[in-house]
C-alpha cells in the first residue's frame, strides 16, 4: 500500500512539474508573440508602404499611385558623404538606418551600382535612423565621428564594417562594441569615444532626418535617383534589386 502511495505521489509530482513547465513555455511563447506583434505594428506605422515583408521581390514594391512623390528639391551639399565622383551625372541618394535589415541587404547593391557605372553614378548616404531601432541613431553619430577622424574613406569603411557585424533589427550590434569597430578600421579609440560620448554630431544626423521628412521620405532604405543634367528625379523606396536600378539609371542616361 505504501509503495502504491509513493508511486502515486511521484506521478502526481511529475505531472504538476510538467504542467508548470508547460504553463511557463506557453506564457513565454505568448509574450514573445505579443512582442513581435508590437514590433511589427511599430514597423508599419513608421515605414508605411516602403518596407514590405520581402523588399527584394518586385511584386512587393510600391507601384503606381502607391509611390509617394518627392516633395522638395534634391541636391548635393558640401558635407554629404559620397561614394564615387561628386560630379557624376547620376546621384543615388540613400536615406538609411544602420540597424535596418533591408538597408543591410541593399548596401552591396548600391556599391555594385557605383562600381558598374564607373564615374557616371555616385552614391550619397544620408541618415534616417528609425525610432524603434534603439541603436540606430547613436550608430549614425558614430559614423560621423569616423568621418571626422579618418575622412570620407573611413566613413564608408565604418558603414561596411558595421553592416557586416550587425544582425540588424534594432540592437544588432552593442553600442559598447562601436569603439572596437573604429579601431579595426584604423581610428584612434580614445578620440572616437570622446566624439561619440559628447554627441558631437547629433544635430548633423537630425539634419538628414529633417531633410528626409521635407522630401517625403519616411522609410528605409529611401532611395532617390537624381539626373543632375536634366534635374529629373525618381523615387525608389525599398531594397530593389540591382536590375531595377540599372533600368532606371539607363533610362536617364539615354536622355541626353
Amino acid at each position: 500500500m505504501q509503495s502504491n502511495k509513493n508511486s502515486f505521489n511521484s506521478l502526481l509530482t511529475m505531472s504538476i512539474g510538467m504542467m508548470v513547465i508547460s504553463f511557463f513555455f506557453v506564457g513565454s511563447l505568448y509574450t514573445r508573440v505579443k512582442f513581435l506583434e508590437k514590433e511589427l505594428d511599430a514597423y508599419k506605422n513608421v515605414t508605411g508602404v516602403v518596407e514590405k515583408v520581402n523588399q527584394n521581390s518586385p511584386s512587393n514594391q510600391p507601384t503606381g499611385n502607391n509611390i509617394p512623390e518627392i516633395k522638395g528639391e534634391v541636391k548635393l551639399v558640401d558635407d554629404d558623404h559620397v561614394n564615387g565622383e561628386r560630379n557624376a551625372r547620376i546621384l543615388l541618394f540613400e536615406y538609411s538606418d544602420l540597424e535596418c535589415p533591408y538597408c543591410k541587404r541593399f548596401h552591396p547593391t548600391a556599391q555594385q551600382i557605383v562600381d558598374t557605372y564607373k564615374g557616371q553614378v555616385a552614391w550619397v548616404y544620408r541618415h534616417l535612423p528609425l525610432a524603434f531601432h534603439a541603436n540606430a541613431k547613436k550608430e549614425a553619430e558614430a559614423s560621423e565621428c569616423a568621418n571626422e577622424l579618418g575622412g570620407n574613406l573611413a566613413f564608408w569603411d565604418f558603414l561596411d564594417a558595421l553592416f557586416i557585424k550587425t544582425t540588424s533589427g534594432g540592437t544588432g550590434i552593442a553600442l559598447s562594441d562601436l569603439p572596437t569597430l573604429a579601431t579595426e578600421i584604423g581610428l584612434n579609440k580614445i578620440e572616437f569615444v570622446d566624439c561619440l560620448e559628447n554627441e558631437k554630431y547629433a544635430q548633423r544626423v537630425k539634419r538628414d532626418m529633417d531633410t528626409a521628412a521635407l522630401l517625403g521620405v519616411n522609410g528605409t532604405p529611401g532611395n532617390i535617383i537624381l539626373d543632375t543634367k536634366t534635374g529629373k528625379t525618381k523615387l525608389m523606396p525599398g531594397a530593389y534589386p540591382y536590375e531595377d536600378f540599372k533600368k532606371a539609371i539607363d533610362e536617364m542616361l539615354v536622355n541626353n
